[in-house]
């Protein structure tokens, strides 16, 4: 008996310690003992603070959609679908080195910086299959994936005999209209400036794309071709200007960065320099477009856009409506739940 009383004792006494080993420390941390807040919500204070913020939520909502709706933006499409259209001689996919017009006017000064982009309607940039389609490695500079290019590019990693470089299907089917823009001047043409730098993301021209460290950069390219789709290599995107040239090229980096939706415009030039800082004067104008890039094979279109920013960026007006709608919902609420409580309130609140 003694000793099975001793052997009792002991099991208990190590319980104990176990306990106290897994016990949090006295602290007021730890035994939830720090002094804490809880409002009382009441009508007095609920319906108020509705009305605040409803009231805030309107005002920002008027300020973002006035600001929109002051931003100037011009949209022409060019895909050459109509038969009247200058460019529906070039949506013929058997016509090359095609060149279309589009006529315009502005009737008052488009503000400057005048950002120009190009859009495209009915391209899912988002599909999974096609968004994985290139080689981190060898956008990155790798010379080894020049070579063997990943199998995430394939159909587009060979042309059968040598690899592809750039490879995959967001390299291969990069967009390659180009645009001239003239403005009428006295009965003559006046080439209008489009500035191409810095219009791509700084992560991508400074970190996630890389040129391999040759030169010339045409002989880390030898033995490989270029994308089925191009009409000339990676290494002669832009052979005025070294950084411009290759994998650093603006209107490539600006590609590769891949769209949500099926519906989307990408950055093309800024109009900025000389007469045009201050923007597009009123007049007559031209676009000229070299027509390379098929779209009616999947029900495409193609349009340029003209816009100017705010503070707030480009135009945008379901930001300023959103802001009103929740504004207004949270007034009309606070509305409701006073007529609630004047109606249904509690003796005791009188």
């Amino acid at each position: 008996m003694g000793k099975e009383g001793g052997c009792g004792q002991n099991k208990t006494m190590v319980k104990q310690e176990q306990e106290l080993a897994n016990r949090p420390d006295n602290t007021a941390f730890t035994q939830q003992r720090l002094p804490a807040w809880q409002p009382m919500l009441s009508a007095g204070i609920v319906i108020p603070g509705f009305v605040i913020i409803g009231l805030a939520f309107i005002g920002i909502g008027v300020a973002l959609f006035i600001t929109s709706k002051n931003i100037q933006v011009m949209e022409m499409d060019y895909t050459g679908f109509e038969p009247d259209s200058d460019c529906f001689k070039c949506s013929n996919p058997e016509e090359k080195n095609c060149v279309c017009q589009l006529d315009f006017n502005i009737s008052s000064r488009f503000e400057g910086p005048v950002f120009f982009y190009y859009g495209l309607s009915n391209y899912f940039q988002n599909y999974r299959r096609y968004g994985v389609s290139k080689d981190d490695a060898q956008l990155s500079g790798d010379l080894d994936n020049f070579k063997s290019p990943s199998d995430t590019c394939s159909p587009y990693d060979t042309d059968g005999i040598k690899p592809i470089v750039p490879c995959g299907s967001i390299a291969n089917s990069m967009f390659n209209d180009t645009f001239l823009l003239y403005r009428e001047v006295n009965g003559t043409n006046e080439l209008v400036p489009l500035d191409g730098k810095g219009i791509a993301w700084w992560t991508d021209y400074n970190v996630k794309y890389r040129n391999p460290n040759v030169t010339p950069l045409k002989e880390a390219f030898e033995g490989t071709v270029k994308p089925l789709f191009w009409p000339r290599p990676a290494y002669e995107l832009d052979t005025s200007d070294p950084n411009n040239n290759g994998f650093i090229n603006q209107d490539f980096l600006v590609w590769m960065r891949r769209a949500a939706l099926p519906d989307f415009r990408k950055l093309y030039r800024r109009i900025a320099q000389g007469d045009y800082a201050r923007g597009l004067p009123a007049g007559n104008y031209s676009l000229k477009i070299a027509y390379n890039y098929p779209v009616l094979s999947f029900q495409g279109r193609k349009k340029v856009v003209f816009s100017n920013v705010s503070w707030m960026g480009g135009r945008n007006d379901f930001l300023g409506i959103a802001y009103l709608v929740i504004g207004s919902m949270c007034v009309f609420m606070s509305i409701v739940m006073l007529i609630v409580y004047a109606k249904f309130k509690f003796p005791e609140e009188d």
